[in-house]
């Protein structure tokens, strides 16, 4: 095996380093935020840092990169404080990670790519129309990530949108049957096949 230590992370080129690292932590979660911003823009863009929370009251997180820059997204979910978390599958992957492109706040990124917006239960912001899995998703708090400038952005679950298929009589969703996508680095899409699930374990 390759030894690499923080000196030689420190000395790469800065796309080496990049890739690297961002790669290392292993798949991650494919998905689109939906938001729109006071004057009724939509957004949508690609994010592979949401994670569970909790289940008690429901609630995921995600991280966003500093804000030294305009972001769309995060500054949509502050003054509305709501947004949707799509799953990414595999017939929309070329345009999901297209979101990724730097657009100005006043061109929604549905107009940029053949992704089409949807609104269900009245609720405000827009869902990905086609995405497998849904969530209406509500601002609660949010998190300065000080070593790096970075912020965690906590929301509540309001609503669930899940194809009937995909639901087991346990609560599971099987997101392997959407061909649902997950992400390697950066710019790496792949489509998981569940093998096994197992059960609680407990001491033998």
């Amino acid at each position: 095996m390759i030894y690499i230590n923080t000196d030689d992370i420190t000395n790469f080129h800065h796309i080496y380093r990049i890739n690297l690292i961002n790669s290392c932590s292993g798949y991650k979660s494919a998905n689109l935020i939906g938001t729109t911003s006071t004057d009724g823009i939509e957004n949508v863009a690609v994010f592979s840092s949401v994670t569970h929370i909790g289940s008690n009251p429901p609630m995921l997180g995600f991280f966003l990169r500093p804000t030294t820059v305009l972001r769309n997204t995060y500054e949509n979910i502050k003054t509305t404080g709501y947004y949707t978390v799509n799953h990414i599958h595999e017939d929309i992957l070329k345009d999901a990670h297209h979101t990724s492109a730097k657009y100005d706040s006043h061109i929604s990124e549905f107009e940029k790519t053949n992704l089409n917006s949807e609104y269900k239960e009245d609720f405000q912001a827009p869902y990905v129309k086609g995405a497998p899995l849904q969530l209406a998703m509500k601002y609660v708090e949010e998190y300065d990530i000080k070593s790096n400038n970075t912020i965690l952005v906590i929301g509540k679950i309001i609503g669930l949108h899940v194809n009937e298929n995909l639901l087991t009589e346990d609560g599971f969703i099987n997101l392997s049957k959407a061909r649902v996508a997950t992400i390697n680095g950066l710019d790496g899409y792949a489509i998981p096949e569940l093998k096994a699930r197992f059960g609680y374990q407990r001491p033998k």
